[in-house]
């Protein structure tokens, strides 16, 4: 018996033996399981694909340009902004009469003569810069100016408080085949004859162009 178990371990040497410069596993000894995931012992795994190579060539020959490597052709694109001009400061004449104030050409006063013998209506405007026209019957128009101080003189006439208390319609007697004065100031119209007038009213056609408007036809 005990030769027996010394003539088998000789035989399973041998067999280790032979199995190791085989490669292969022992068929005595236990089996050594595999790794998971990987071949069963004693496989040869197959060789891993190799990558293919990548050729800086052809992608250094394919590779679009970059529009940042782009030579530059030299010309500038920098448009330049043209300087504003600032708007002038410089006071701007008008002609325009302060708030409350009348215009220069605006009408002063307006006197109006109709009557006589031949039954005239005339006309005379005087405007506040002092220039005037003159109008009788179908003749033209005649125009004039008066120097300021004319022209301050009737204003100052028309302005006085007591032109304002000159009544509006004459207290005497009509004259037969007489004149009537229609003056026409600040839209107050005030009527008078060819009688005796109140000095307020008489300093007013002293002031005016000629004495007032003709009274020839």
């Amino acid at each position: 018996m005990v030769r027996g178990r010394g003539v088998r371990g000789k035989w399973c040497g041998a067999l280790l033996l032979a199995a190791a410069l085989a490669g292969g596993a022992s068929a005595c000894g236990p089996e050594t399981p595999p790794a998971p995931g990987g071949p069963a012992s004693g496989a040869t795994a197959p060789p891993a694909p190799s990558a293919p190579a990548t050729s800086d060539t052809s992608d250094a020959a394919t590779r679009t340009p970059d529009a940042s490597t782009s030579p530059t052709t030299g010309t500038s694109t920098t448009t330049g902004t043209s300087p504003t001009t600032a708007p002038s400061t410089s006071p701007t004449s008008t002609s325009t009469a302060p708030p409350g104030e009348p215009r220069p050409g605006e009408v002063l006063v307006e006197v109006v003569v109709n009557g006589g013998f031949a039954g005239v209506s005339n006309q005379l405007v005087v405007h506040y810069d002092g220039s005037w026209t003159s109008r009788s019957g179908t003749r033209p128009p005649r125009t004039g100016q008066q120097t300021p101080a004319e022209a301050a003189e009737l204003r100052a006439a028309l302005e006085d408080p007591a032109y304002a208390r000159v009544p509006n319609r004459p207290t005497g007697s009509p004259i037969a085949d007489g004149f009537q004065y229609f003056i026409t100031y600040r839209h107050r119209l005030v009527v008078s004859g060819d009688g005796e007038r109140p000095p307020a009213l008489q300093r007013v056609f002293a002031a005016l162009p000629e004495g007032g408007p003709p009274t020839s036809p």
